[in-house]
């Protein structure tokens, strides 16, 4: 007998995928990829802020919970790409709107941060 899905429980696997595709690493490199497939340095470059450990780790569980897919090239130097696969493209018509939110409203959100730090200095 399988469990009904509920993000809300503890041990439910589906919390596990909202953790992976809330996180801001895996939101960037879904956004990235929906343009196409991209090599790890073209995405360490474009990232700011992400160090190669977390990226790897990143890269490695969109991989594994199939929302990327890794394609090694057999040349020397090693080439790898990255590159969204059919569920990750699925992911990426969710995302897009968070991404398009995020940079509309990043004014209001200032604006709103600026009011409550000075109200909450002036309670203190």
């Amino acid at each position: 007998m399988q469990v009904e899905p509920d993000v809300y429980a503890k041990d439910c696997p589906s919390r596990q995928i909202l953790d992976r595709i809330g996180d801001t690493w895996s939101v960037l490199v879904v956004v990235m990829l929906a343009d196409g497939s991209h090599r790890y340095s073209e995405l360490a470059k474009r990232i700011h802020g992400v160090s190669p450990k977390m990226l790897t780790q990143t890269l490695r569980g969109l991989e594994r919970d199939g929302l990327i897919s890794r394609v090694v090239h057999p040349v020397v130097p090693p080439r790898v790409d990255y590159a969204l696969t059919e569920l990750g493209k699925s992911l990426y018509s969710l995302v897009e709107g968070l991404e398009k939110w995020a940079e509309s409203h990043i004014d209001d959100v200032q604006a709103a941060r600026e009011n409550y730090d000075a109200v909450s200095s002036s309670l203190a």
